[in-house]
């Protein structure tokens, strides 16, 4: 496939280039080109690739191949931009935590019906815990609310630590069947 050469300065026949004379003659100046356009070397690099396979499908329609082929890199490089700067990335590229750029797309609090589950459940263990007696649920507090180890406790109470654990095992259990009849747990 050949083409008139478009320098008609001189006298003579236009001379005709063909497609792989003009690949090595515009290869690089329309990367460049298609460089300037996309900032992304590896996006020019494949703008200007398929603006040539689509010049060798065209190549006997197009009367001036060097115009097309920088017409056709724009156009694609303008369609590029133009698409790209639909798409909002919401954690952009290098973006620190702190990073004005930086969005938290996550919601810390719960779903209105996750909380209300959340406060039955709440509701329902301290009815369970009610039904212990007095030395259960404060072993249970000095444990889960004071955060104390058996040691701790044992000092505190003057239980031996075998019997503080063995309590709280029983204790647990029994809030563990309250809960089960009221289906908060299997």
């Amino acid at each position: 496939m050949t083409v008139p050469c478009p320098d008609t300065s001189s006298a003579e026949p236009p001379r005709v280039e063909t497609i792989e004379e003009l690949f090595a003659a515009l290869e690089s100046p329309l990367l460049s080109y298609a460089l300037r356009l996309l900032g992304d070397r590896s996006l020019a690099e494949d703008t200007v690739q398929e603006a040539f396979m689509k010049l060798h499908v065209q190549f006997a329609e197009v009367r001036e191949p060097r115009h097309w082929l920088y017409r056709t890199v724009h156009n694609m490089a303008l369609n590029h931009r133009r698409k790209s700067g639909k798409i909002v990335p919401l954690d952009p590229a290098g973006g620190d935590e702190g990073s004005p750029g930086s969005v938290d797309a996550s919601d810390p609090l719960p779903l209105p019906d996750e909380q209300i589950a959340r406060w039955e459940g709440i509701g329902l263990v301290r009815l369970s815990l009610q039904s212990l007696d007095e030395r259960s649920r404060n072993l249970i507090r000095l444990k889960f609310i004071d955060e104390l180890s058996y040691k701790e406790i044992s000092s505190r109470t003057g239980l031996s630590v075998t019997h503080v654990g063995y309590l709280l095992h029983h204790a647990i259990k029994a809030v563990a069947a309250e809960l089960a009849k009221t289906g908060v747990v299997p």
